[in-house]
């Protein structure tokens, strides 16, 4: 079965603020931490937000009925998304390969008969798409009407701008091997699906159920990113502290160069390689508008849990967990992130719940 916190992720309503980990700095006095500036409530330190903004009229606000109208070919394609996760391979092995099948080969490259660099799968097989998955010349043409088990050589010519002077326009040779035929197999929407798959973790039993269920989940997220819309584009930002542009901008650097650690690379070969920058200060000033955009939210969020008096509990903080992740415990979270930053995103969750439970659907 299909990673389960995937499926899950196609049908839960995330809060905006789990997703605002971007922002750059890589000159600072000290290491950064996701709860720096925020205070053990999850309000930003020294800064009262409300005055520092004039907050549209957030109660009540109007949502037009194309936006909140869930269509039922809306609800059948994010059904479908869930349900092709957990999809599976077949391997078919008894019939000749046709033209648009996906297959898995083997192949080692040779030119003269020498093997060129790069030119073999290493034994490790890779799947092809005739028809999709781009290879030079007519290499997977090639294979059609081969059977799998075969082994056979497929002759090629790279393209005189092929981009390798030891490949350009050469002639080639691959010793090809055809594993199998892939098919890939959705299984069935039925009701027994569902209780086995779903039942566990939410409230529904039947394919009605589910799709009733996914459909409230639509409607929740379009009204959601319409009153996070709304909000910004409605409010006015009187002053913005440097301390939230820089918070931001030090996110993102901390996003980057974890990226950096996973890719196995040094941070400033990912941005030249992965981000098309060359310095630290290049990244910041091509995404200012959107960190500026972030801090402003998050300022924005903050003055209107003022004006409402909405705070976080720790109990309020255990029902956030339980709700959006499936667990009431976050320690492993606070260790990450820290308590201060938890009860943020929680706050701000708090904030946008009760605009959206006010809303007027048109």
């Amino acid at each position: 079965m299909k990673n389960y916190k995937t499926v899950l992720s196609l049908i839960l309503v995330i809060s905006f603020a789990l997703f605002t980990f971007v922002g750059c700095s890589e000159t600072e006095p000290k290491e950064f931490t996701y709860s720096d500036g925020i205070d053990k409530n999850g309000f930003w330190k020294d800064i009262t937000a409300y005055d520092q903004v004039k907050l549209c009229e957030y109660n009540g606000i109007t949502i037009p009925k194309d936006i909140h109208e869930i269509s039922d070919e809306a609800v059948q394609a994010e059904v479908d998304s869930i349900i092709a996760n957990f999809s599976y391979e077949n391997q078919i092995k008894d019939r000749a390969v046709a033209d648009g099948d996906t297959v898995n080969i083997d192949y080692v490259g040779s030119i003269d008969g020498v093997n060129f660099e790069g030119g073999s799968t290493e034994g490790q097989g890779t799947n092809v798409t005739i028809g999709v998955t781009t290879y030079i010349d007519d290499f997977l043409e090639q294979l059609i009407g081969h059977s799998p088990g075969e082994s056979f050589d497929i002759e090629v010519t790279f393209p005189e701008d092929y981009g390798k002077e030891e490949l350009n326009g050469k002639d080639a040779v691959f010793a090809v091997t055809l594993n199998h035929i892939v098919e890939n197999v959705t299984p069935e929407l039925t009701d027994d699906f569902v209780v086995t798959n779903f039942s566990s973790r939410f409230d529904f039993k039947t394919v009605a159920g589910m799709k009733e269920y996914v459909k409230d989940n639509l409607q929740h997220e379009a009204i959601a990113h319409y009153v996070q819309d709304y909000i910004y584009e409605n409010t006015t930002i009187n002053s913005l502290p440097d301390t939230l542009v820089e918070y931001q901008e030090n996110l993102m650097i901390k996003y980057y160069k974890s990226n950096a650690e996973n890719y196995g690379v040094e941070f400033e070969e990912f941005l030249n390689t992965y981000m098309g920058v060359s310095t630290t200060e290049e990244l910041l000033e091509t995404n200012h508008d959107d960190n500026k955009k972030n801090a402003e939210y998050h300022l924005i969020l903050q003055a209107i849990a003022e004006d409402t008096d909405i705070s976080v509990t720790d109990e309020d903080l255990t029902a956030y967990f339980s709700k959006y992740f499936g667990t009431e415990d976050h320690s492993e979270y606070e260790e990450t992130y820290g308590m201060p930053y938890l009860k943020l995103t929680a706050l701000h969750q708090s904030v946008l719940d009760y605009i959206i439970d006010n809303v007027v659907l048109e």
